[in-house]
């Protein structure tokens, strides 16, 4: 059998062997798409779609559309534009990579607590204005440097208990760090197994020094954090958010840093991607905002531009993929491919 695999976005290096399908008989095309309309027109025929679907959308009309669609691989960890449900009801088989960036994401997590919590930001942004000597006087020392307290014995909050966070629990650990979760859909007996206490949204706002996010964007996790919850977080606790923009409500974030509900921000993910140019919060010398690269290293890149190709090769060889999303769609897969 000759299947047809398309690729909807340009994306360099994938697949990694430009020989990658050709065991299996199958046709690779790589056909950038950028509408809707696009994706049906190149993949209503393909046996299998990557794409990378926190950019691109596949709503219930597009997968209606992808008539002969096994399986959608998306790149990375990030699938928030394909509508599950719709594609379970198909029979199509919803793929990521959720081990992907693991120690990345956690590590750059760190980064951005300890940037906050030196203070490096203001204190470099000093030094480049020539301000060095005058670090030693009263006015200017005690004005940028406090409040300033050591990381040991501070709380770390965790939105969401899944990979990433129970990766960076022992990193956190290291510096003394107590740690506490809220994640609804985990079971407090796995976070207690990592050592972390469990508790509501409620007691994560008044307790964390540093609240770090690690949930999807879902419709329930959409604007999760607005100026109401803010104004629950201590004035001296800063928030740190690798994983989605929208989770937060920016305009309420920006009034809570300029006008002190709490003390400053670490961002890798803004909402829109890039930035306006007239965003306040880039304005703001309390934040420290990096352009979505928690998920980068030079072995990331291998493994996200691999494991794409090497689910689909699964799923056409007759196997089950690794990172199912949606494992009730086995059963209407099964009555329509069977397991080949």
């Amino acid at each position: 059998m000759d299947f047809k695999v398309v690729m909807t976005i340009e994306f360099p290096g994938i697949p990694p062997d430009e020989n990658a399908f050709s065991q299996l008989g199958a046709i690779f095309s790589k056909i950038p798409c950028h509408s809707e309309e696009e994706i049906i027109t190149a993949a209503h025929d393909a046996d299998a779609v990557i794409t990378i679907a926190t950019v691109q959308s596949f709503p219930r009309r597009v997968i209606e559309r992808l008539n002969k669609c096994r399986i959608i691989s998306s790149v990375g960890i990030g699938y928030e534009g394909i509508e599950v449900k719709a594609a379970t009801e198909h029979g199509i088989l919803v793929v990521n990579t959720p081990d992907y960036c693991l120690e990345e994401v956690s590590d750059h997590t760190m980064a951005l607590i300890l940037a906050c919590a030196r203070k490096l930001l203001p204190q470099d942004q000093a030094v480049r204005a020539g301000k060095w000597n005058s670090l030693e006087r009263p006015e200017i020392r005690f004005k940028i440097w406090p409040p300033m307290s050591r990381l040991r014995g501070q709380t770390l909050g965790l939105i969401g208990f899944g990979r990433i966070p129970r990766t960076l629990v022992p990193k956190a650990k290291g510096f003394g760090l107590r740690v506490i979760a809220y994640d609804p859909y985990v079971p407090s007996s796995i976070a207690e197994a990592h050592g972390v206490g469990s508790v509501d949204l409620s007691d994560l706002l008044r307790q964390s020094d540093y609240l770090s996010i690690h949930a999807a964007l879902t419709p329930e996790t959409k604007h999760l954090l607005g100026l109401e919850q803010f104004k629950q977080m201590k004035p001296t606790a800063y928030l740190i958010n690798t994983a989605r923009g929208g989770i937060i409500d920016e305009q309420a974030l920006y009034l809570a840093l300029s006008q002190g509900y709490i003390a400053g921000a670490g961002l890798d993910v803004l909402d829109p991607e890039p930035p306006q140019p007239d965003n306040p919060l880039l304005k703001l010398d309390n934040v420290v905002i990096t352009a979505h690269a928690a998920h980068y290293s030079d072995q990331s890149v291998i493994e996200l531009r691999r494991r794409p190709v090497e689910e689909v090769i699964r799923v056409l060889k007759g196997e089950w993929p690794l990172g199912l999303v949606n494992p009730e769609a086995k059963e209407k897969y099964l009555s329509k491919w069977g397991k080949g």
